[in-house]
């Protein structure tokens, strides 16, 4: 934002020096970025960030100015005279989209005397870069600078059948700007249409069949509101990025659009004559009026470490505009600005008070009473699955939520609806919100191994987006695991996930996954993980397709688990047991099952056999022979460590042990215990 010195002292008196008011403006947060002197003026140069659209206009920077300094702000009560008949007998206005324009005024000066623009209005603008036009479009300009409220003059005439329709535009619509380029519209596009055609593209850009030229003899002066996102994707699909769009993407102040309006009109009855039709013509609804925000004296000496006197704070609130509605010895309650949309909270009122009162003011050293708290539900267990994860050897990876639409095709394990897309690619074609963490961890692992890392083991902790017709999309919090280890040390991992976060006693099953699809995966090496008969995710290993896919070599294994159930089930109360000194005894098991029984299964059936004694059991093996085991069999090997807390065990309490185990694997499973 160009601010130029003669013009801003046109609304506040700068006695101070050059190099005070910008040191103290940069240390408020409008940062000087340079200063330049044009034809005898003082171009300022401030970044404005984009929670300040307030100080995009010479009144919004000399307002923090008149605060600063404690001088008088001068800002202009614009009374344009109406003489001529009522504005809705030569326009009418609809808006068809509040989405997009919840606001939308016209004024019309019928009479106007097109022309170029007096000197002072011309050495105005050009002290701040703007290109000089004429009288009218100077005027519109001039106020957009003034106040940051975007303006635009339309020439009557061109106008067809009296009428202005705010609408969204209609699929290839095509549309000729003022840069005499065609431009063809998608629908959520905001266009300012006639009764026959668009005729401006709502807050980027007037149109070349209706703009103000030398025969031009009718005016209608267009102020609106327009809804920031919409701006911001149209001025980006199209590359029409002007002043105008600037301020629209940042929000503008709903209060000032009638003020701009009045002050435009008043300065063209000025310059270019003309008669001012009675009233305005509008649509769409007045914001509602912002509610009020307790800022705690209490928490200034807290938050700040100094202590500001009451009486200064409330002054600092008022004189920024803020409206007071309570006042006691405990707080103060204040309604915001409508130019301050960023004040929503108390933490913005504090900022606003350390900023003004000013920074300087705050002991480098001062200190700040600290506050007790505690970590969420949420950060305890994930900080539990980060800790088995690198624990077990993996690196933590920190992908885009965005991939190409192919990689949501080629594996779709949670959902088959189409995937959500972004109007504008975060990276070169990735506009698909990712369903899946996997094929983000797999092009990570492609450009691990294009830079020959040795070791590749990556797990991501993510959010994907599953859609859900007619509702919002379901944003699930996932983990994500790839993995150059076999299928069976990727389960692992994941068992000791599930087992430090909801405890060892509840199992992970892996079963046959028919419920999704993946081109990525091979089909006879994918398993779906469930914890107590819900599906928790899925294992697998990748394809030759996959592999071929991501330009990898070797063996990879991925896995992904809803952390939902984890977050839900998670036991977060450390559980201590005291230890014993009596001696352990262990027993071999090797029993035959069918080939259909699963492992997990048998440690089910074992722990509950095994009893209180039961301390441990560890899987040794398994093994296959249809001569000695018979066709569809196979052997599993598993010893189990038995220990009691009273007193040294004897071998015929093991054994009894061991005898109840096998009883119920016989019974259960159809286990026969071999020789």
């Amino acid at each position: 934002m160009i601010v130029s010195k003669d013009w801003l002292s046109e609304y506040v008196d700068l006695k101070m020096p050059l190099d005070e008011l910008t040191e103290r403006l940069t240390l408020t947060g409008l940062n000087l970025e340079g200063v330049e002197t044009v034809a005898g003026d003082t171009a300022i140069d401030l970044e404005v960030t984009s929670n300040r659209p307030d100080c995009l206009g010479h009144i919004g920077v000399a307002r923090e100015v008149s605060v600063l300094w404690g001088e008088e702000l001068k800002k202009p009560d614009p009374q344009p005279k109406a003489s001529g008949l009522k504005a809705s007998s030569e326009i009418s206005v609809e808006i068809t989209c509040p989405e997009l324009c919840p606001r939308y005024t016209a004024r019309v000066i019928k009479g106007v005397k097109i022309g170029p623009s007096p000197a002072w209005l011309q050495d105005r603008l050009k002290a701040i870069g703007c290109g000089i036009v004429n009288n009218v479009v100077d005027v519109t300009n001039y106020v957009l600078f003034e106040c940051g409220q975007p303006l635009h003059a339309f020439d009557l005439a061109k106008l067809h059948g009296g009428k202005i329709i705010v609408r969204e535009a209609t699929q290839d619509e095509e549309f000729t700007a003022i840069d005499h380029k065609t431009y063809k519209l998608s629908p959520g596009t905001c266009v300012i249409a006639d009764a026959e055609r668009a005729v401006a593209l709502g807050g980027v850009m007037g149109g070349a069949d209706s703009e103000v030229s030398d025969d031009t003899v009718d005016l209608l002066i267009e102020a609106a509101d327009f809804d920031p996102l919409s701006i911001r994707t149209t001025a980006r699909a199209h590359h029409l990025h002007s002043p105008s769009s600037y301020r629209f993407e940042r929000g503008v102040d709903p209060e000032g659009v009638d003020w701009a309006s009045r002050r435009c009109c008043e300065l063209i009855l000025e310059l270019a004559g003309g008669t001012l039709c009675e009233g305005v013509v509008e649509d769409g609804a007045k914001p509602e009026p912002t509610g009020e925000i307790k800022l705690r004296f209490d928490q200034i000496p807290r938050l700040l470490g100094i202590e500001v006197a009451d009486d200064e704070v409330r002054k600092i609130l008022t004189d920024l505009g803020c409206e007071e509605t309570h006042v006691c010895g405990h707080c103060v309650k204040v309604v915001p600005p409508t130019w301050r949309a960023d004040l929503t909270r108390e933490a913005d009122l504090l900022e606003e008070v350390a900023r003004i009162h000013g920074y300087d003011q705050i002991p480098e050293d001062v200190g700040v009473r600290m506050a007790p708290s505690s970590r969420s539900r949420r950060d305890v267990v994930l900080d539990r699955v980060r800790h088995v994860l690198t624990a077990a050897g993996f690196d933590e990876a920190l992908t885009l939520s965005t991939v190409e639409p192919e990689q949501v095709e080629s594996h779709r394990m949670w959902t088959n609806e189409p995937p959500l897309v972004t109007s504008t690619p975060v990276l070169r074609r990735a506009n698909a919100l990712r369903q899946s963490v996997v094929p983000s961890l797999l092009a990570c692992r492609k450009t691990n191994v294009a830079m020959s890392n040795p070791v590749i083991e990556q797990f991501e902790i993510a959010r994907i987006y599953l859609p859900q017709p007619g509702q919002l999309p379901d944003e699930r919090l996932v983990l994500a695991i790839a993995s150059g280890r076999g299928f069976l040390d990727v389960k692992g991992v994941a068992e000791a996930v599930v087992s430090d976060t909801v405890g060892h006693r509840r199992t992970l099953a892996a079963s046959a996954d028919d419920s999704g699809a993946s081109t990525l995966l091979d089909a006879s090496r994918t398993a779906s993980l469930s914890l107590d008969g819900v599906k928790l995710g899925y294992i697998g290993e990748l394809s030759t397709e996959g592999l071929d896919q991501f330009d990898l070599r070797g063996p990879v294994t991925v896995a992904e688990i809803d952390l939902g159930p984890l977050l839900d089930g998670a036991e977060l109360i450390p559980r201590a047991s005291s230890l014993t000194n009596y001696q352990p005894m262990s027993r071999d098991l090797n029993v035959v099952f069918d080939e259909s029984v699963r492992w997990a299964d048998v440690e089910e059936i074992v722990h509950t056999a095994g009893g209180q004694l039961l301390e441990s059991l560890a899987f040794q093996e398994e093994y296959r022979d249809a001569e000695r085991l018979g066709k569809g069999k196979k052997s599993l090997l598993w010893s189990v460590t038995l220990r009691s807390s009273e007193g040294t065990l004897t071998s015929e309490q093991a054994d009894e042990v061991h005898a109840a185990i096998v009883a119920q694997l016989s019974k259960k499973l159809g286990g026969e215990l071999r020789a």
